[in-house]
């Protein structure tokens, strides 16, 4: 009974101290922190109050936290290319409140059920590794997709050269076909090329990504823009990429018997289960008839 006053003690006046503290410093509410990320979001779903409370904590953080300016610019690049809308100091600020608030799980667990602490310790700690990585992981998956489909964007443009040197046609046209990855990042290159330098435009779009293969195709489309003739290098790149496509499908391929030698082993475990299963029965049948 003791620990459950204690417990709601605990809450009670933290909710109280958070309440106190929003008035003092003029926190926003849940709902203008809630129209606030719907607006941001390109995806159109309801936020969390959760995300709402957690953004309000992390704004409040962000201003204090201190970061290296090297770290700062790397992590900077690769929020915009995973385009997430955050600073480095509030994207950090957002990792460390939600490994924070499993971390202060420990507290009343150790008023109450002291056995627990290992697993908030061991939750909070992998929030805090999983979102820290969160922005680069997005950045690895679609910089993935974009690098499986230039073997094709490659032939494709080795195929247009040979007809056309006008290379914003050539990119409008694969758009139409591209996958999500590909397509947005030709999206944005085609309206900055249509509004600015061609080259430029094709540097930002190679700085975005952060891939060498896509850095070769860029710099064959700067080499044609300048007058190269690009036909022969963009032969010998395609002739590379379906060598490095190869590569990459026999990889997945040699990763499948490992999958499916596991369900191979659940399945050998059912039969031994059903054959043991009638084994027994007849045993006991069996003793039954004896006694």
């Amino acid at each position: 009974m003791q620990n459950i006053i204690l417990l709601l003690f605990a809450v009670f006046f933290a909710a109280g101290s958070y309440f106190i503290l929003a008035e003092i410093f003029q926190v926003p509410t849940y709902r203008a922190s809630r129209a606030i990320l719907t607006m941001g979001k390109k995806q159109k779903r309801q936020t969390k109050s959760a995300d709402a409370f957690i953004l309000e904590i992390s704004g409040r953080i962000a201003r204090f936290l201190p970061m290296d300016e090297y770290k700062r610019r790397k992590l900077a690049a690769t929020l915009r290319s995973a385009e997430i809308p955050m600073t480095p100091e509030l994207y950090m600020a957002q990792v460390y409140v939600k490994a924070g608030l499993m971390f202060l799980c420990i507290i009343p667990c150790l008023l109450t059920v002291p056995l627990l602490f290992p697993v908030f310790l061991a939750m909070g700690t992998g929030v805090f590794f999983s979102e820290s990585g969160k922005a680069e992981k997005m950045v690895k998956k679609r910089r993935e997709e974009i690098e499986f489909e230039l073997p094709r964007f490659t032939a494709t443009i080795t195929q247009e050269l040979m007809a056309s040197r006008d290379i914003l046609s050539m990119l409008e046209a694969y758009q139409k076909n591209a996958g999500p990855a590909m397509k947005n990042e030709l999206a944005i290159t085609t309206a900055d090329m249509r509004t600015g330098n061609y080259e430029a435009a094709l540097t930002r779009l190679e700085a975005r990504v952060c891939s060498a293969m896509l850095s070769d195709v860029v710099r064959g489309l700067i080499g044609c823009i300048r007058g190269d003739d690009g036909v022969a290098f963009f032969r010998m790149l395609s002739h590379d990429m379906k060598q490095l496509e190869v590569q990459r499908l026999k990889k997945l391929a040699m990763e499948r018997p490992p999958k499916i030698r596991r369900y191979s082993f659940l399945l050998l475990a059912c039969m031994l289960l059903v054959y043991m299963g009638v084994m027994g029965y007849q045993i006991l049948g069996t003793m039954s008839e004896m006694f």
